[in-house]
């Protein structure tokens, strides 16, 4: 037999090398991608959706709510909130626990197994590879070796070279075998990259569903946990605009004012100084928080009406748009600058009944009690032009103010000019008695002793104001009267048709108006 020559094998094509690089640089890195991916589990990995689930932080947090909720009843707003919410939380905890469990399933166990099988089966072919080639190195060597020496020794038998050259071969055969079949495995590897790669697409995927989901339970209970909320109505008056306020309590006037209308014509008609001097701020805090739950407890606030007056003007004041608004500020001010007093008198008519409807609601039941009030300016030295002083910059102010000073130099002009007015001739604004319990969720209480009072008995007899034209309208009335009017007779004479004449202020009106000037800064 002649020699035959094997070639040794050649390493693996340059090809070949890349790929066979690559796998590591991929093991690598969606090992790495697996791990981080796990990391963010809330639950436990590799449970089932059920444990999983009593595991999960937000699943804490329902049973956290739900217990909450049981202990403040679903009486209370806060208790509904609490059931309905942690109803949700624990959807959305079984959501992420089913989300997290395909995310293993349709993610985390293709990664696994690329990471943790299939390329490490090809890198043990690689090694096996190099194994065989070291195999049939050396049977390669033993051959030669005997070959070579069979010339000069010719002890050595021909069946053992033969022998040496089948294993040889046999050597050869493996290594070609496994070179093909890790050439195959690496191709395989290439054409499947795309596989691999959809893991991450299924990730999104998978994410965007849950989300989806999540998003659904959370949209389905918003409107339910809206609604307990628009339902409630304990909620702040003080800063909340008027119709909000009004809707919300199902009330025709404001609580604030109501409320401290109703303190006032108990014990403070009769108070020196009321709207001007300032309250204790401690007991007007307290005031204004108890008004602000619409809290039935106030009798204590019944013995000092500074503290009430003060709570009042500090709710207009508050009130994000002023109660005479801001559309009507340029009438108000421009009225409030007309000479004749008539016609001053028939513009500042039409301007309240421009007002809208809520607004010329407790516009007229304020303007209805300062009336009252100003009936006893000789006790309380509160007369109209007073009670517009300290009063009307809580009634109207402009959109965009400056300083102080500024507000109060072109503001209190223009809003004495217009209140007082008003208040002298309340009853041609706004004809007809008011019954200031107009909830009627309030009820007289005996006299109480307090330092405050400088009378005894109830400012609140009949619940209803008594009416008092001006004297204009009383003179007017008699001239009309004389010719025998018809439409007086029947009770039909029309404001807009027969103004009255607004008479000159008394000369301690207007003493007391110079004397109360520096209040203006106190009633803002």
């Amino acid at each position: 037999g002649g020699t035959v020559f094997f070639s040794l094998p050649l390493p693996l094509s340059s090809v070949g090398s890349i790929i066979e690089r690559r796998l590591d640089t991929v093991r690598s890195v969606c090992h790495i991608a697996q791990k981080r991916l796990i990391a963010c589990f809330q639950g436990q990995h590799g449970t089932d959706p059920d444990k999983r689930h009593k595991k999960l932080p937000l699943t804490a947090l329902a049973q956290n709510m739900q217990e909450g909720s049981v202990q403040l009843s679903d009486e209370t707003l806060l208790g509904k909130m609490l059931d309905t919410c942690g109803d949700a939380e624990n959807k959305l905890a079984m959501e992420l626990s089913q989300h997290e469990v395909q995310i293993e399933r349709e993610v985390l166990d293709p990664l696994y197994l690329l990471t943790e099988t299939e390329i490490p089966n090809i890198q043990k072919q690689r090694k096996q590879l190099s194994k065989l080639v070291l195999d049939w190195d050396s049977a390669r060597g033993r051959y030669n070796q005997a070959h070579k020496t069979s010339g000069t020794n010719f002890q050595v038998h021909p069946s053992k070279i033969e022998s040496l050259k089948e294993e040889m071969d046999e050597a050869g055969n493996k290594v070609e075998q496994c070179k093909d079949q890790l050439a195959a495995d690496m191709y395989n590897f290439v054409s499947k990259e795309g596989e691999y790669a959809r893991c991450f697409v299924m990730l999104l995927e998978a994410q965007a569903d849950y989300h989806r989901k999540a998003l659904a339970v959370i949209e389905k209970v918003l409107p339910e946990i809206q609604a307990h909320q628009d339902k409630w109505t304990e909620k702040p008056a003080f800063g909340t605009p008027l119709e909000e306020h009004l809707k919300r309590s199902g009330r025709e006037i404001a609580v604030p004012i109501e409320a401290c209308v109703m303190m006032l014509l108990e014990t403070g008609m009769r108070e020196e100084g009321l709207f001007r001097i300032a309250a204790g701020a401690s007991k007007l805090k307290k005031l204004k928080a108890a008004l602000d739950c619409s809290t039935s407890q106030l009798d204590e606030f019944y013995s000092d009406p500074h503290a009430v007056a003060g709570a009042l003007k500090s709710y207009l004041r508050e009130l994000p748009e002023p109660l005479m608004t801001y559309s009507l500020y340029e009438e108000w001010t421009q009225a409030a600058n007309i000479q004749d007093q008539d016609k001053k008198l028939q513009e500042l008519w039409r301007i309240c009944n421009r007002l809208p409807k809520h607004y010329h609601a407790n516009f007229r039941y304020l303007i209805k009690f300062l009336a009252k009030l100003a009936q006893n300016s000789d006790v309380n030295k509160m007369t109209p032009s007073n009670v517009a002083i300290v009063l009307g910059p809580n009634l109207l102010w402009a959109k965009n103010e400056g300083s102080l000073a500024e507000m109060a130099a072109a503001t209190s002009v223009h809003v004495v000019a217009v209140i007082e007015p008003i208040i002298q001739h309340a009853d041609w604004f706004f004809p007809g008695d008011q019954d200031f319990n107009v909830s009627g969720a309030f009820v007289a209480i005996p006299a109480v002793n307090s330092n405050h009072l400088s009378h005894t008995g109830n400012e609140y007899d009949s619940g209803t104001l008594e009416r008092k034209r001006p004297v204009s309208m009383t003179v007017m009335e008699g001239d009309l009267l004389k010719k025998e009017s018809p439409l007086l007779r029947a009770g039909l004479l029309r404001s807009d048709l027969f103004p009255p004449v607004l008479l000159q202020p008394e000369e301690g009106s207007k003493v007391m108006y110079w004397y109360l000037l520096p209040v203006i800064l106190y009633a803002w």
